[in-house]
This record gives C-alpha cells, structure tokens and sequence, in this order.
C-alpha cells in the first residue's frame, strides 16, 4: 500500500488512472448526496475523512511500497454507503499524497488498492450479511463491524501481494513470506477497532448509520 512514483512503470499508472476516474465519476454519480443536508451528517462525513487522514499517516513498512495501516474503510461504508465511501477515503488519499506520504502519480493505482478493494469487500459482505443471515442486531455487528473489517484489511493485503508480485515489483516468495503474513495481525486490530467503533454508532448515534435500519434489526428484538 501507499505505492511510491517509481516503483512500477507508466502503463500500470496510466491504465489505474483510467479505471479510478472511471469508478471516481461513477460514484459522484450514483451517490446520495441528499442525506448528507440530514441532521449532522455533512459533519460526520468530513470528520471521518479528517480523522483517517491521520490515521492513514501513521503506517509501517520496511521496502518501498510494502506499507501498511489500519483502514476504516468498513466504518466508513457501513456509516454511508459504498459510493460516499469511495469518495471520501479517495480524498484520505489525497490529504496524504499531497503531505508527501504517497506519490502524485501512483495517486490511482493506490485509490483502487486502499479505497476500490476495501469498499468493495465491505460492501460485499455487508449484501451477504443482510441476505443470508438473520437480521438481528448483534448479526449485524459481529458480521460487518468485526469479521467484516477484518476480512477488508486482509482482502486489501491479499491483493496487494498478488498484484506487487504479478507485476514482478517483488518476488511472490517475499511477499507471502514477509509482507503478507502480517495483513492478518493488523486484520486482527481492525476488526476490535470497527467492531468498537460500529457498536457506539448503533447504540447511541444509530442515524450515523446509513446502512442499519431499526425496524429491521430491531423489531424481533
């Protein structure tokens, strides 16, 4: 994660720039941008963008290319949606790249690896939660707040490994051996965090959560 300018060549550059404007403008598009004028949300949607801003500052890493950090990515999509997601971790990335912790040009190969991959696991596991599992209240935690946070972090190493070693950056031996292992401890840390996080929110700010409707996980209660 967090691919500097030179470590791969331009087609790959060029061709992320292509799909990420694409996905970029799809979801300005398809975005609900009406429930933001709602109560606070504007506020709490531009707060999670400036907390994560930081957040994502603080990574680890020992070879160019081969950082890592937690996302928040599964807060985010669950709190408002893939689309809005989409949007607000891609200006995360911005917030980074322009203080220098990211390349301007690999701006889009690493949008498609840190915002495209985690919000769409998430979002994937939220559509199988809520149609092959019960709608129950603590299903909804455990399922997405913490096996799906932890399953996003995990799903964005796993890419990320395939894709550094497919375009022979790295050797897949290194990478399955020094870099990938370490996506399932920092699986771990997402999980608890969003776990925690998701479980305020539903509690006492349940109208943050755009995808959580009280009449359905609630109404067996």
């Amino acid at each position: 994660m967090n691919i500097p300018d030179n470590l791969l060549g331009e087609v790959w550059c060029w061709t992320a720039w292509a799909v990420w404007s694409s996905l970029f403008a799809l979801s300005v598009w398809r975005a609900p941008w009406a429930r933001l004028k709602e109560d606070e949300h504007l506020n709490v949607w531009l707060g999670m963008i400036v907390l994560l801003t930081f957040v994502w500052s603080l990574k680890a890493g020992v070879k160019p290319g081969l950082s890592m950090h937690l996302l928040g990515a599964t807060v985010f999509t669950l709190c408002f949606g893939r689309h809005l997601a989409f949007i607000g971790l891609s200006l995360v990335l911005a917030g980074i790249t322009i203080n220098g912790a990211s390349g301007f040009f690999a701006y889009a190969l690493n949008a498609l690896l840190l915002a495209g991959v985690s919000v769409s696991i998430s979002h994937l596991v939220l559509t199988f939660v809520q149609r092959f599992l019960p709608n129950h209240f603590f299903v909804y935690i455990f399922g997405n707040g913490f096996f799906g946070a932890a399953l996003t972090v995990m799903g964005v190493g796993l890419v990320s490994t395939f894709f550094l070693g497919f375009s022979e950056t790295y050797q897949f031996d290194y990478l399955t051996s020094e870099y990938l292992p370490y996506f399932i401890l920092l699986g771990f840390s997402e999980a608890w965090l969003s776990g925690m996080v998701m479980t305020l929110f539903v509690v006492y700010r349940p109208n943050w959560v755009f995808t959580f409707d009280d009449s359905l996980y609630l109404a067996k209660k």
